[in-house]
């Protein structure tokens, strides 16, 4: 499975940007697309998973319904709708998949595949 993530950028605090995740390659036993964010010196965390094949979906508590994922299947493609930026979003922001589905547990991460991250900042 190949992840290609895209969409990151510079904004101020208040705008919004859509990431996206696209995949490829043998993605049957896809059975989750995650995105994570890592900031300079901080620890890797998973902002959002979507479940391929129920569509339930789920969020770190600490984003506070600013963003939203969601799947276009024709494109096998996953995004990231982030509103509201704050200078705490920036971050690396990567994508990942799964076939253990959605859950918010590290674990469900143990053999992911992994795109390469895409740059967000938010400053004034």
């Amino acid at each position: 499975v190949q992840l290609q993530a895209s969409g990151g950028g510079l904004v101020q605090p208040g705008e919004s940007l859509r990431l996206s995740c696209a995949a490829s390659g043998s993605t049957l036993d896809v059975d989750a697309i995650g995105w994570f964010r890592q900031a300079p010196g901080g620890e890797r965390e998973e902002v959002s998973c979507f479940s391929i094949h129920d569509g339930r979906t789920y969020y770190a508590d600490s984003l506070q319904g600013r963003f939203t994922i969601s799947r276009d299947d024709a494109k096998n493609t996953v995004y990231l709708q982030m509103n509201s930026l704050k200078p705490e979003d920036t971050a690396v922001y990567s994508c990942a998949a799964n076939n253990k589905g959605c859950g918010g547990s590290s674990w469900l991460w143990f053999g992911a595949y992994w795109g390469q991250g895409t740059q967000v900042t938010v400053s004034s």
